[in-house]
């Protein structure tokens, strides 16, 4: 009777034994400053590897009980301090190999102007080590905004991508998404497409940006401002690029159809005109730009209004008697 008791004890102090081997066997995740959630795998520690250092038993770590509750810094593992003991190059790998513990996302920046600028870790970690920009350059986690002309200063991301080391800040499509098409609502002419990607390929983004043109909205500038070098015309002046006065290559042209009453509809043809005229003969002089206004009669036509201002027998074929020159039969 005394033997079962004992094994009875015996039994239940290795049952007891194992349920602690069994808690003491659990990840442990440590909430960093700045590098995120570490995960600490006993499993991993304690699993005999084909490696040059030996395997680890808990009290290798496990001297003083009392230090699990002391926090690391980076700093005290540099100098071999906590896991730094065994990881230091020799024994295991270095606390300098971030990624074997930390773990790395992509960053998305919110750009109001551009839209959001992606900064891929992993993309930087294939030519360099996090310390060439932690702590340095960045502290670990949030950071203070820089802007472009800092990093023109060599700040923040500009401390690499200065044409040296890597490609400069100045090409703004190397981080910025590519820039999308701009639709200008033009009341008088209908919409104007800007394309970015035509204008990429012969000017550079600080051609325009931001002495043209500010990032972001900006306010509309008249056909007026644009002759005189403003927006639009700083390039646009016949010398550097065709003139704002060559309206059909910005603004579409279409064909317009009039509905007149018992003489047929009459069909006005932009294109057919515009092998003869420049836009500006007729806008906004003798046709206002803007869409709608009053109809103008054959009789006003007569007296040099509307068509009538070429269509005089001189400039073109007159109004007077041709009428099936315009007017469709029917």
């Amino acid at each position: 009777m005394r033997f079962t008791s004992a094994f009875i004890v015996l039994a239940a102090l290795a049952v007891a034994a194992s349920a602690a081997y069994a808690i003491e066997l659990k990840d442990i995740t440590y909430q960093t400053d700045g590098g995120g959630k570490v995960v600490f795998s006993h499993n991993k520690h304690l699993k005999k590897k084909a490696e040059k250092s030996p395997n680890v038993s808990c009290k290798v770590c496990h001297e003083n009980p009392r230090a699990a509750k002391v926090k690391y810094t980076m700093a005290d593992m540099d100098k071999g301090k906590s896991c730094g003991k065994c990881h230091n190059g020799k024994k295991a790998f270095s606390v300098a190999k971030c990624t074997a513990c930390h773990k790395v996302k992509n960053v998305t920046f919110k750009v109001k102007e551009t839209g959001p600028v992606l900064f891929s870790h992993n993309k930087h970690l294939k030519t360099m080590q996090c310390n060439a920009c932690h702590n340095s350059l960045y502290k670990t986690g949030p950071n203070k905004q820089v802007t472009m002309a800092e990093m023109e200063k060599g700040k923040s991301c500009g401390a690499c991508h200065n044409g040296k080391k890597a490609f400069s800040v100045a090409k703004c499509d190397g981080c910025h998404p590519s820039p999308k098409q701009v639709v200008f609502k033009v009341k008088e002419t209908g919409p104007t497409v800007f394309s970015h990607s035509k204008h990429v390929e012969i000017y550079s983004c600080s051609s325009c940006h931001t002495k043209v043109f500010p990032l972001g909205s900006g306010k509309p500038v008249t056909m007026a401002a644009m002759e005189k070098g403003k927006s639009c015309g700083a390039c646009h002046n016949a010398k550097d690029a065709f003139a704002v006065s060559q309206c059909e290559k910005c603004h579409p042209v279409q064909e317009i159809k009039f509905k007149v009453a018992d003489v047929g509809d009459v069909k006005f043809s932009h294109s057919n005109h515009l092998g003869m005229y420049k836009c500006k003969d007729c806008h906004s002089g003798t046709f206002p730009t803007k869409r709608g206004g009053r109809p103008v009669s054959m009789d006003e036509m007569k007296k040099a209004k509307s068509c009538g201002a070429c269509h005089d027998g001189k400039s073109a074929f007159t109004v007077n008697g041709n009428c099936d020159s315009c007017h469709q039969h029917g």
